[in-house]
């Protein structure tokens, strides 16, 4: 790979890994909830579940989805569900979390790689890396490529979500504030799967 390619790859995972999403909401969100730390998890959960993720796409789980069409339909409707069952918590949400609320928690390492199977957004960039920057002339080695590009800077895009989450933590103490803060990023979770239903 060409370090003009290169470079034009990490400028893809740049822009795809910070733009809006349901990961990426959902860290704004649990900023805002649960702080910085208790976020943690759920960023590494999404950075190794996306990167997971990637590499089998690469190695042929794409074309196994392109040969069965009912698998592919089943994971949306999947991911769909899932989505809007956490738009549904989130939107729900009235209190800030703190260490000592068991009732209120982030999403675990786990949950969150786990979310990445059921992404539309995930999905899209793990094809759309695959599909515009492999080389057919060294397929192993490409793809690998392509996932350190992602290793590189998918982790920081994510944090900055949680961050500005931390940053709007005072400014949505306000009960009424968070109320309404949590039920707007509910719809927007809810919207991401707009282009999956288009």
């Amino acid at each position: 790979m060409s370090t003009d390619v290169f470079l034009a790859l990490l400028l893809y995972a740049f822009v795809t890994s910070i733009s809006p999403g349901p990961n990426n909401l959902m860290l704004l969100a649990s900023g805002v909830n649960f702080g910085f730390v208790r976020t943690i998890p759920h960023m590494v959960g999404i950075a190794i579940g996306f990167l997971v993720l990637l590499l089998a796409v690469g190695f042929g789980l794409g074309a196994i989805l392109t040969a069965f069409p009912a698998l592919e339909l089943a994971l949306k409707v999947a991911g769909g569900a899932y989505l809007l069952y956490l738009a549904w918590k989130i939107a729900m949400s009235r209190t800030l979390g703190n260490a000592g609320d068991r009732r209120a928690r982030p999403m675990t390492f786990l949950e969150a790689a786990a979310f990445q199977w059921v992404n539309p957004k995930a999905w899209a960039m793990a094809v759309g890396a695959m599909s515009l920057y492999t080389n057919h002339a060294q397929p192993f080695f490409s793809v690998l490529v392509i996932g350190f590009a992602f290793a590189a800077v998918n982790f920081p895009s994510v944090s900055t979500w949680a961050g500005f989450g931390v940053a709007l933590r005072g400014f949505l103490a306000d009960p009424a504030r968070l109320k309404w803060f949590n039920i707007a990023m509910g719809l927007l979770l809810a919207a991401t799967l707009w282009p999956m239903l288009r």
